[in-house]
């Protein structure tokens, strides 16, 4: 065995640390990582399943200064009834009409609903504000 000299340090001494550091490390941001993923997933799955009601703004007409139509579609279970919030809205984004609309059990699970919205004062657009299944 050879002595070591005073440039070259005693083999084995100063080595980099292993790598179990690093990856203990790695694999555990790993864990967190799938951990938060599937909270998330969850979650998301949670609200959907809660609130299986979904609807979609088709369009809307400003009849005159105080009436709007609006047209949605609501997807939701056939036999469920669903109340739906049907706003119009003034050219400041204020709720300028308010008419709620229950969409009883169909054959499909998609209706499209047409309402008339009465207005305090002329409209620039009308929409669902939110649909919810009744009890």
């Amino acid at each position: 065995m050879s002595q070591p000299t005073a440039t070259t340090p005693p083999a084995g001494r100063y080595e980099p640390l292993p790598d179990a550091r690093r990856t203990t490390r790695r694999r555990v941001w790993i864990a967190v990582g799938v951990v938060v993923a599937l909270g998330l997933l969850a979650f998301v799955t949670r609200g959907v399943l809660a609130n299986p009601v979904h609807w979609q703004d088709y369009g809307y007409k400003v009849v005159d200064d105080g009436h709007v139509t609006v047209t949605f579609d609501v997807t939701k279970p056939r036999s469920s009834t669903v109340r739906c919030t049907v706003q119009a809205l003034s050219e400041s984004f204020a709720q300028v009409g308010v008419r709620t609309v229950t969409v009883g059990p169909a054959h499909t699970s998609t209706v499209r609903m047409t309402v008339d919205v009465q207005t305090a004062e002329t409209a620039v657009s009308g929409l669902v504000k939110t649909c919810a299944k009744v009890g």
